[in-house]
């Protein structure tokens, strides 16, 4: 079974035997993949004297921790078979994230999102509101993640906005005028956390204004340190977002460059599910063994997605926690887990720009 054949399925509407059968067996295949043709990784699995072969669960299959992707440039493709090259960005000066794309790779990513944010608002396209600036995919010099999320979300969109100007304030009569022109629409609005707090929310109340967006589908992301920062919880952020513009759909989803297109989505009771394309396991923060459903450690994600770099098996800096898996109370048969923020004394690092 190749990633293709999986698009005909809903990613979010599956058996766990059907994705047990073959979820261990694609990881395998692509750890065999990337040792084959990465010099770096294979010297990595050698160093651990890992034998693919003898790997028979999911939680063997080898991890790198997201911070090398700051420190190398890891590629299992030639020169001339990159397209692009993703970064990442954080609050020091430390290096970038760099992840080296190929056209197969970053095609699959804007397949599996699509896949993804399609079980969520439907197959059709919809008119969309960014909360950002449009200077921001305008230059080129800076493709981050921040400028991938604009760009695959734009991919469902048959009308965009940009509800930020150039600098990063709400244009508020274009907002109104695109809200009368799909009046009687669903309206998907997508940006990073922290701008819809900081940038549209913010600049709402400030203005004691209210707009109803009552009709309308939020799909938001990144920048939850910030916000951490300012004791803004996930679920307060719903709360002022909800008595402002009496928005009722709104979804979270976690994910990071390293791992572009294979995002979790949160679900109505706020919980993140795993996918037909993705999965993850919680270690201990001390000896990195695997924990039990219920007990918080570091989160390892794993996707389907990367062939032109070896991170389709990471150790992330983030902290987590599995709740269960087939008895979420949304209906959603998948695992289900929760993000609990970063670890203690982790470099803060979100998957999205740092505005500042």
């Amino acid at each position: 079974m190749n990633i293709d054949s999986l698009f005909k399925y809903n990613p979010l509407k599956f058996k766990k035997k059907f994705k047990k059968q073959f979820f261990l067996s694609f990881q395998k295949s692509l750890t065999k993949f990337h040792y084959e043709r990465c010099y770096e990784y294979k010297k990595i699995l050698n160093s651990k004297s890992i034998k693919i072969l003898k790997i028979k669960k999911l939680e063997q299959i080898p991890f790198l921790p997201s911070k090398i992707f700051k420190d190398y440039s890891l590629k299992s493709i030639q020169n001339k078979q990159i397209v692009k090259i993703m970064n990442s960005s954080g609050t020091s000066n430390n290096n970038l994230s760099k992840i080296i794309l190929d056209k197969n790779t970053s095609i699959n990513q804007i397949k599996v999102l699509s896949k993804l944010v399609k079980s969520v608002i439907g197959d059709s396209r919809l008119p969309m509101i960014i909360i950002d600036s449009k200077s921001v995919i305008t230059d080129r010099t800076r493709f981050s993640a921040r400028v991938a999320g604009i760009l695959g979300f734009s991919n469902f969109s048959k009308d965009t906005l940009f509800a930020l100007n150039e600098n990063m304030k709400l244009d508020y009569d274009n907002f109104l005028k695109f809200l009368k022109k799909y009046k009687n629409q669903k309206i998907l609005i997508f940006g990073f956390t922290y701008l819809i707090y900081e940038n549209f929310l913010q600049d709402l109340i400030k203005n004691e204004k209210k707009i109803d967006l009552s009709k309308t589908i939020m799909i938001h992301g990144g920048g939850w340190k910030k916000l951490a920062n300012l004791n803004i919880s996930n679920k307060e952020f719903k709360s002022k977002l909800k008595k402002i513009t009496k928005i009722n759909k709104i979804y979270n989803y976690y994910g990071m460059v390293e791992q572009t297109g294979s995002i979790f989505i949160e679900c109505s009771e706020g919980n993140f599910h795993t996918s037909l394309f993705n999965d993850i396991i919680i270690r201990n923060n001390t000896n990195l063994k695997v924990n039990k459903t219920g007990e918080k450690g570091i989160i390892q994600i794993f996707s389907l997605i990367p062939k032109s770099y070896p991170g389709h098996s990471i150790l992330t800096e983030d902290e987590g926690i599995i709740l269960g898996e087939g008895d979420c109370a949304c209906g959603i048969k998948s695992k289900y887990f929760n993000v609990l923020g970063r670890m203690e004394n982790s470099e803060i690092r979100g998957c999205s720009d740092v505005y500042q």
